[in-house]
């Protein structure tokens, strides 16, 4: 297997990582200011690293905005930034974009499109910097899916939806290269329920991650709405597309998925490493760490440990309690040893 771009990655050592976002502290939602928000970045990493995560993320907390709790910004913090999105969305507008169908969840779009997208206000490798300050070491920095920001947008410019999508994908790609971290992650969680549209999902994709200098992964997972799925589907109908990504690893949802998922990774080509999701972020449950290294013992037998690259949660931690959060993370790390230990003794 092709060791990735990062030194933090060697060959026979599983990883442990964090997929993304983290429950936002009360103290900053309460007292919210750029300090604040620095500090409680460094909260989130020193967390992660005292309990072990080798590659942890900064939480995505300078994406939250209260007006937009239930996304934990993943999609408002980058259309609204953007040349060519109004975040302002009238009577009209919704009307409009619940005809769409396509996203029964939303009762409206995230911004509508009115002319050409372009990166406007949006400034990821600021984001990456600030992060990068307090990191206190190798980090992985998200960003969302150009397939996923266009599917809430209601666009009343391009009338075309693959040049929409190509055109957030060129706005990401633009400042993907500068991103300075251990490894860019790129989130997807629409595709696995849309299998027909994962040409143009690839190429979009691939357009950022081919600009990256780092490691870079994807995260594909069914969805995290009020910690219950929204796409239905499974990962064999996405081999091809999973195949075509110009990538080191796939972060995927797999805790809260059934066994045939995991044995459809089998046909994922070599020179790309599997992450593996070993924890369910949505249920409170604290898996122990007995039950981490059993979930990632089953997926040894069934791939080869040489295939796993990495272990975290299914998705970001954002809609559950710190304290449960945090328990999940520490059982992670500590169920990654337990199976090292139970595998070299």
């Amino acid at each position: 297997m092709t060791i990735s771009k990062s030194p933090i990655f060697e060959e026979g050592r599983i990883l442990t990582s964090t997929v993304g976002s983290y429950p936002v502290p009360e103290w900053l939602m309460a007292y919210p200011s750029e300090q604040a928000l620095i500090d409680a970045t460094r909260v989130v990493f020193n967390t992660q690293r005292e309990a072990g995560v080798d590659l942890p993320t900064d939480g995505e907390l300078y994406r939250f905005d209260p007006d937009h709790p239930e996304t934990n910004g993943m999609i408002e913090y980058f259309v609204t930034r953007m040349d060519g999105c109004r975040s302002r969305v009238g009577r009209a507008d919704s009307a409009a974009f619940r005809r769409k169908s396509e996203m029964g969840f939303r009762v409206k779009p995230a911004a509508v499109v009115d002319g050409p997208v372009g990166e406007g206000i949006l400034n990821l490798p600021e984001d990456c910097q600030r992060a990068s300050a307090v990191a206190g070491g190798p980090f992985k920095f998200t960003l969302t899916s150009p397939y996923m920001l266009a599917r809430t947008l209601l666009d009343n410019h391009y009338r075309n939806f693959e040049s929409l999508t190509l055109g957030i994908a060129d706005v990401l790609a633009s400042q993907a290269a500068d991103l300075d971290c251990a490894c860019v992650q790129v989130d997807e969680a629409n595709i696995p329920g849309n299998p027909a549209d994962a040409p143009l999902a690839m190429e979009a994709i691939n357009r950022i991650l081919d600009r990256v200098s780092v490691t870079t992964a994807v995260h594909f997972c069914f969805g995290n709405y009020g910690g219950q799925t929204i796409q239905a589907g499974s990962w064999k109908p996405l081999l091809e597309f999973l195949n075509g990504l110009r990538v080191d690893h796939l972060v995927l949802e797999l805790a809260h998925r059934p066994d045939d998922d995991l044995e459809a990774l089998k046909d994922i080509r070599p020179e790309i490493g599997l992450g593996l999701g070993v924890v369910d972020i949505k249920v409170n449950h604290v898996e122990t760490p007995d039950e981490i290294a059993a979930r990632l013992e089953k997926a040894a037998g069934v791939l080869g440990a040489e295939r796993i690259r990495c272990i975290h949660p299914d998705c970001g931690f954002w809609m559950l309690k710190r304290s449960v959060a945090d328990r999940k993370i520490a059982s992670l790390a500590r169920g990654r040893d337990l199976f090292a230990g139970r595998n070299h003794s």
